[in-house]
């Protein structure tokens, strides 16, 4: 027993460490590209100094350092099999009577910690400073200020009086409107219950409309019984009133919490008031979904890993099956994305477009284990 506690911290030991190194190294290039590309965009804004920039690509690592996990689980367990077998210890540990599985055993055990580690811990921490790198680009890159939330009392919108793009004003007016709807009915866009809200310069009031409901049509917000409300003036009653906007109903869509900004502990009643309040969180409950078999995802990496690159060093044509294991990488993240890019439009079920990459990849893995070692 103390010789198997030994070799499995040793092998635990050695795969961790490889992980780390590996994905600090890929973290470091996506770093630099990130910088490269943010001063690009920087240099038609004089007033972003360079250390924002360089924030701005450290708050937006995490959001990569996520995609980047698999291939991290992947690659460093084919080098850590490698190293151990270009080494001999391998072929030491199978002629001591152990078998393949006992000393996967610690290696997988270090792969679905760290997956549970980066659903539990890693990902919230990594969703806020991914928003906090989104409120940055939108105030210093996009120059982007239409604002959209919604929570559990319905959708709150905020846009320039005229209808406007922030980002194409000069300044010349400051007049901006907050809309409030209790309830969107889809897919025509009517909103029901709506307030509005007029403000001036200086965050001055100056009048509200009430409307039963409001429709979004091409450039404007067309509200039907209508009550107006201004200051020191009777209330006038509107069968239709008009707002400008350039907003559509993909803008505002795409505009809502992304789910990379959105912490793992938070998404399950964030889905709860899109779906009360009116909207399809398809794709959030994949990417939900997906976060969850993240663990069961990480172990099928380092069954993989072990298919292609556990071959004694007198055997010919490891490279060969190495390469292979960088092919099988990809492919998995390919045959993922497109997985939930199906369960996102609702073409096949969400646990289904979840939950399938990570079965197929470990009952894959594990049968070809079982087929090529004898126990």
């Amino acid at each position: 027993m103390k010789i198997i506690t030994t070799l499995s911290r040793y092998l635990a030991r050695t795969y961790f460490m490889n992980m780390l190194l590996l994905l600090l190294a890929l973290l470091a290039v996506i770093y630099l590209f990130d910088t490269v590309e943010l001063i690009r965009r920087a240099g038609k804004r004089p007033d972003v100094p360079m250390s924002l920039v360089l924030q701005m690509s450290l708050l937006k690592l995490p959001e990569v350092g996520q995609l980047l996990f698999p291939f991290a689980i992947l690659f460093s367990a084919m080098f850590t099999f490698w190293q151990l077998s270009r080494r001999y210890e391998l072929v030491v540990v199978r002629a001591s009577g152990f078998s393949v599985w006992q000393f996967l055993a610690p290696v997988v055990g270090v792969a679905v910690f760290v997956g549970v580690f980066q659903v539990t811990v890693f990902n919230p921490v990594g969703s806020l400073l991914v928003g906090k790198y989104e409120q940055l680009e939108q105030t210093y890159l996009s120059r982007q200020q239409n604002q959209i939330a919604v929570f559990k009392e319905g959708l709150w919108l905020r846009q320039r009086a005229d209808g406007v793009a922030e980002s194409n004003t000069k300044g010349e007016s400051k007049d901006y409107v907050i809309l409030h709807a209790a309830k969107i009915e889809q897919p025509h866009w009517v909103l029901k219950n709506v307030t509005v809200l007029y403000f001036g310069d200086d965050d001055r009031f100056e009048s509200r409309i009430d409307a039963k409901q409001a429709t979004l049509e091409k450039g404007r917000w067309l509200f039907s019984d209508v009550m107006i409300y201004r200051v020191q003036e009777e209330v006038q009653n509107e069968i239709f009133y008009a707002l400008p906007t350039h907003l559509t109903p993909e803008d505002i869509e795409e505009s809502f919490a992304s789910p990379e900004t959105m912490s793992f502990w938070r998404l399950p009643g964030y889905i709860q008031t899109l779906e009360e309040t009116g909207f399809d969180a398809t794709r959030l409950r994949v990417y939900y979904q997906s976060l969850l078999s993240q663990p069961l995802m990480f172990a099928a990496m380092v069954l993989l890993a072990a298919t292609v690159s556990m071959r004694p060093p007198r055997f010919r044509g490891g490279m060969v099956l190495f390469a292979l294991g960088i092919f099988i990488g990809f492919l998995v993240f390919f045959m993922s994305s497109f997985l939930q890019a199906l369960g996102a439009s609702g073409q096949i079920p969400t646990i289904l477009a979840a939950w399938s990459p990570a079965l197929i990849c470990f009952l894959s893995g594990l049968g070809v284990m079982m087929n090529l070692e004898d126990g």
